[in-house]
């Protein structure tokens, strides 16, 4: 199965609770930390919630 890499450009303060309950169930905890997952669509969905906080690329 194809690899993403998503990194975290935004920072997460003001952030509505639902998004920052997302990057951490991403596994994205603090600024410009990467993280690899499979691209499946439950990961891409988490991806879109907050596509203007990271910074997805395939690995």
């Amino acid at each position: 199965m194809a690899k993403i890499k998503i990194t975290q450009i935004k920072s997460r303060i003001n952030c509505p609770k639902t998004q920052k309950l997302t990057l951490d169930a991403l596994g994205l905890h603090k600024m410009h930390q990467t993280v690899e997952h499979d691209d499946t669509p439950a990961i891409l969905g988490m991806v879109k919630k907050v596509h203007h906080l990271v910074e997805v690329t395939k690995a």
